[in-house]
């Protein structure tokens, strides 16, 4: 049986991000469960790998068509978007900024064409992309407006602990006004059609509590009495699995040992907290809601320890096989 094909844009280079990617290709997970095409530069991946002592050789190839997925072979579409004789590790570049986006670009290319049948992305570096003029401020934003996706969904899972977010970048303020009725059901049903399309149908989706024992019925908050239970109340109306609000305190524990298939955090921290103190490596970043399918590290591009070899591949090797698991079952707009 094939494997999924995965396409990995190598972030920027002056980050980690080539080092994980040479690691991980070399791990035994990531050569059981997918075949790999690396977008980036020769040079710097040439660096990678005898910064690493990878055994892996690099097969430069212009389209997926002319890879060779034998063992231990590193299958780069090269890019030579990068001059070597002024970069540096750990340091803002434009050349760089610009250079992860090109990679990011053709890996998009790769999956909407159908060459490719998801991309797991490695860090990259938000001053970086300023200096290059990159009208995006991250990786959302530019697979949000190559793939002409109004608002791509981001779901956290680790350890098969599933989370959704309400709200994510916005103060403890501006987050309170947006916890309303008609935004919680309007954000459930995304997340359902979500977890459809991965191929997740069975199980209840758990929404989060916001105050301290959800409010004790008004006691330290009205918030659950007048928006959120009542949207779980109507969207149970309507045919939908969900169960809430539940305290979260104790909401992430239930679903990490099964009781539920998913929860849906209020805000950012929330659910942040829950995930990463689970398994802070294993913490993988989905988008979804968009055509194709993408997976990501949840860290940066550690730009203190980029070429020294300390970096740990664990979350890499996790992005690759959790995009390698729900390709198979991803459905394509």
């Amino acid at each position: 049986m094939a494997k999924p094909v995965i396409a990995v844009p190598i972030g920027d280079p002056a980050g980690v991000g080539p080092e994980i990617t040479v690691k991980a290709l070399a791990s035994d997970t990531v050569k059981s469960c997918a075949d790999c095409i690396i977008i980036g530069d020769k040079g710097i991946i040439d660096k990678a790998i005898a910064l690493t002592n990878s055994p892996l050789k690099v097969h430069v190839c212009e389209d997926v068509s002319d890879a060779d997925f034998s063992p231990n072979v590193l299958n780069l579409i090269d890019l030579h978007n990068i001059d070597l004789s002024s970069f540096k590790y750990g340091v803002v570049q434009a050349m760089c900024g610009q250079a992860a986006f090109d990679y990011i670009r053709k890996s998009i290319n790769l999956a909407m064409s159908g060459k490719a049948d998801a991309v797991a992305t490695t860090p990259i570096n938000k001053e970086a992309l300023h200096a290059a003029n990159v009208p995006f401020i991250g990786h959302t934003e530019i697979f949000g407006a190559l793939t002409s996706t109004k608002d791509p969904l981001t779901m956290f899972e680790t350890n098969g602990l599933r989370v959704f977010f309400l709200t994510r970048h916005l103060s403890l303020l501006q987050m309170l006004g947006q916890i309303r009725k008609a935004k919680i059901i309007e954000c459930v049903k995304e997340c359902m059609a979500a977890l459809e399309r991965l191929g997740v149908t069975e199980g209840t989706m758990a929404i989060a509590g916001l105050n301290p024992h959800c409010g004790e019925h008004g006691l330290f908050g009205w918030e659950e009495v007048n928006e959120i239970a009542p949207a779980v109340e109507e969207l149970k109306a309507q045919g939908y699995n969900v169960a809430g609000p539940i305290g979260a305190d104790s909401v992430f524990h239930q679903a990490a040992i099964g009781r539920y298939s998913s929860v849906l955090s209020l805000y950012h921290d929330q659910g942040h907290i829950a995930t990463k103190t689970l398994d802070f490596e294993r913490t993988i970043s989905i988008t979804n809601g968009m055509p194709i399918l993408r997976t990501s590290v949840d860290h940066g591009t550690a730009f203190d320890i980029a070429g020294k070899n300390i970096v740990s591949e664990v979350s890499m090797i996790e992005a690759i096989r959790l995009a390698a698991k729900y390709a198979p079952f991803f459905v394509k707009k």
